[in-house]
């Protein structure tokens, strides 16, 4: 089906956030499992618990704007994940592992961030400043963790990585 206007291309946005948020709390799940670092490992178990918030906030929004949830595939999510999971594979257990997991946690909340600031621009633009309100409260969180992440790469696991290979 082809969208006609702003409003069904913001549904869809939405559509495809909502599956991606179910998806990854399923995968930080199994990355917090394969984290070595236990800082990496509760951040990663933290942001499943603040994933499954975004998808509840997400619910909210269908709720106060009247959408009928849809099942929707991001496609773009199920290769991130996949993404995640050959560097998991592919990597030793510690902190090179560690540090794969980051970048590929990285390239994640990267996506979010891209896709939760194009739904607060829409929602703004279609009038659904309520809407828009709650999706903001979910694009700063991403950026917090996208923070974070780089604060434990930067902060050790990069260099424990590196010593590692020495």
């Amino acid at each position: 089906m082809k969208m006609k206007n702003l409003e069904e291309l913001f549904q869809d946005e939405l559509f495809d956030m909502h599956y991606a948020e179910d998806a990854l709390i399923k995968a930080l799940e199994k990355m917090a499992e394969k984290a070595t670092n236990p800082k990496l490992a509760q951040g990663f178990r933290d942001h499943k618990e603040e994933t499954a918030g975004h998808k509840r906030r997400i619910e909210k929004v269908y709720e106060l704007l009247g959408i009928k949830p849809r099942k929707e595939v991001c496609e773009a999510i199920k290769g991130l994940i996949k993404e995640a999971e050959d560097l998991i594979g592919h990597t030793e257990e510690g902190p090179v592992r560690d540090a794969a997991m980051i970048t590929a946690a990285q390239k994640v909340e990267h996506y979010e961030i891209a896709s939760y600031g194009s739904l607060v621009a829409l929602a703004n633009s279609l009038g659904h400043m309520e809407a828009a309100s709650i999706l903001s409260e979910t694009l700063e969180e991403e950026r917090a963790t996208d923070r974070r992440l780089s604060e434990l790469a930067e902060g050790g696991i990069n260099q424990e990585a590196m010593q590692q290979a020495a």
